[in-house]
């Protein structure tokens, strides 16, 4: 969040746009070739480093074909969007799934050991250095490019530490049989990262293409103001969860039990985060941000609903991976698909920014009950 109060005040939103399409091609692309090692080396009963070696050349290989075809493909997605000032920003991006293509699969035993101390520290770290970097480039430049630069900078840190602070160190050895044992496990998180990609980057494509890269730059800036304070809280307890519910899930009592402590809590705080920020909405825009995001107040107050929702419903999605159930994630990604896609592009030509944040909220409340559904069937 300081981050993105601090580069607020130093690019314009329009620059945020063509940060936007950046992170839209590249997580596109990080999607589609997701192969769900981490989520896999964490489910393993057991030591995991047999496994280690595989995944490693897994990562590399697709970081390397993910650089190429987002080279490739820069042109294409300059006139999609009509945004010739997109291609710096890409190139740049695709050189960040490259590096990250050899960070040491190791780092997974800090999840599934439980060690989130060294975690903690690990993504601290990391986020620190890219603030870092692209507060200073930022300063001096005022340039979009500044923000690559920092994912650059983050990306390199990563593999240093990885490699410093976990064993085993992975060789350039492979062994066909874990390959395709991670390929078969992978293939629900596949399907389901390609969901939730759609889910939560739907409304951008769509506001980007229809409406300009300075209501992409408005929009972006809204949703991480809703989403930073309100989901952070649920994806670091997520992260943290998911590995003690993998390790308990074959004691249901235990695991419905430690699974409601964790919901009432997620629930608790999701909620006051959201309740503050909605009372004090345009009060909090000029403050941390300033008179030129002054825009962004009410999709920002529809946006924050959502960001309640998400978070209280993220906490189910631990869950669902801890008892190897991907699919019910999948499915419930796809229901909100639905429920966005059939109301973004209306929503979005008479309501602009607006409408966007509507449609992610009916997103999110045609899944509720599904969501539901699932956790209960799993804890009952």
């Amino acid at each position: 969040l300081t981050r993105t109060v601090i580069l607020a005040r130093l690019l314009l939103p329009s620059q945020f746009g063509i940060y936007g399409i950046g992170l839209l091609v590249l997580s596109m692309l990080e999607i589609l070739t997701e192969t769900g090692i981490n989520v896999f080396l964490v489910q393993q009963k057991g030591n995991i480093d047999r496994y280690i070696n595989s995944a490693w050349i897994i990562s590399i290989f697709r970081g390397i074909a993910i650089m190429f075809i987002m080279v490739a493909t820069t042109p294409i997605i300059i006139r999609f969007f009509n945004s010739p000032d997109a291609l710096s920003i890409l190139l740049l991006f695709s050189i960040i799934p490259f590096i990250r293509g050899f960070i040491n699969p190791s780092i997974a035993k800090l999840q599934k050991e439980l060690r989130f101390d060294k975690e903690f520290w690990f993504r601290l770290s990391v986020l620190s250095l890219n603030t870092a970097i692209a507060v200073a480039f930022a300063y001096y430049t005022r340039s979009v490019t500044s923000l690559a630069f920092g994912l650059i900078a983050a990306a390199i840190l990563e593999i240093i530490l990885s490699f410093v602070i976990t064993s085993p160190k992975p060789a350039l050895k492979l062994n066909k049989n874990h390959l395709f044992l991670i390929f078969h496990k992978g293939k629900w998180i596949t399907l389901s990262g390609v969901f939730s990609y759609m889910y939560h980057n739907v409304d951008n494509i769509v506001v980007a293409k229809l409406l300009g890269t300075t209501s992409l730059g408005l929009y972006e800036m809204a949703y991480n103001i809703a989403m930073i304070p309100i989901t952070g809280i649920s994806d670091v307890i997520s992260r943290v969860t998911f590995p003690v519910y993998t390790l308990i899930s074959g004691d249901k009592q235990r695991l419905r039990k430690a699974f409601i402590k964790t919901m009432v809590f997620i629930s608790i705080a999701s909620v006051v985060f959201g309740a503050i920020l909605f009372l004090f909405t345009e009060q909090l825009v000029m403050v941390i941000l300033g008179e030129r995001w002054i825009g962004i107040v009410d999709v920002l107050k529809i946006l924050i609903i959502f960001g309640v929702i998400r978070g209280i419903s993220g906490s189910s999605s631990a869950l669902f991976l801890a008892v190897k159930k991907q699919k019910y994630v999948t499915f419930v990604t796809l229901v909100s698909i639905i429920g966005l896609a059939v109301t973004i592009i209306p929503l979005v030509l008479n309501f602009g920014i607006y409408g966007a944040g509507i449609s992610a909220l009916i997103g999110s409340l045609a899944a509720l009950p599904f969501m539901f559904y699932f956790t209960f069937k799993i804890i009952k």
